[in-house]
């Protein structure tokens, strides 16, 4: 007999349920037999699930939170409050902002869509300092794309992932 979805590949399997014909590439392996795609009911895990709907809530929300924090870090770093290990510190908090913002506004969902919009929000909150300390404060570049900021960027991004994988 031939799969009913490949109709050049002879099979002898047949689903536990329906007895479709199927192939080795059709078929899913369920505790109770093996069945078609149909029968077996694959579904995504809700957390998974990701509609335009929910993207757009985690873009708003990375764009929020990276605003907000983009402009903290911009005051922190204008008024020479971050050193070398408060800066690292700051940089895990700008990530735990952006990954909590994303994760908050999208109902606790995962993915891979989510970790882009969370790493995008820190990306934007450093944009944003750096765009501010060098328009409003005249400061030199040397300090805005520093060693520190670059740690405190790859950090965030890191933990920002991590919120919504």
């Amino acid at each position: 007999m031939q799969c009913a979805t490949h109709p050049t590949i002879d099979t002898e399997l047949a689903c536990s349920r329906c007895g479709k014909a199927i192939c080795p590439r059709c078929m899913i392996q369920t505790p109770v037999g093996m069945r078609c795609r149909e029968c077996a009911n694959v579904r995504r895990i809700p957390t998974y699930n990701i509609s335009s709907g929910i993207l757009l809530r985690a873009a708003g929300a990375a764009a929020v939170a990276g605003a907000g924090m983009g402009i903290a870090w911009w005051w922190f770093d204008a008024y020479r409050l971050i050193y070398v290990f408060f800066g690292v510190l700051l940089g895990l908090a700008i990530g735990y902002g952006a990954g909590e913002a994303v994760s908050t506004a999208t109902n606790r969902r995962s993915g891979p869509p989510l970790q882009a919009a969370a790493v995008a929000g820190v990306a934007l909150a450093y944009i944003l300092r750096s765009g501010l300390l060098l328009s409003v404060d005249g400061i030199d570049a040397r300090h805005v794309f520093d060693l520190q900021s670059a740690i405190a960027l790859v950090l965030g991004c890191f933990i920002a992932a991590g919120r919504v994988r």
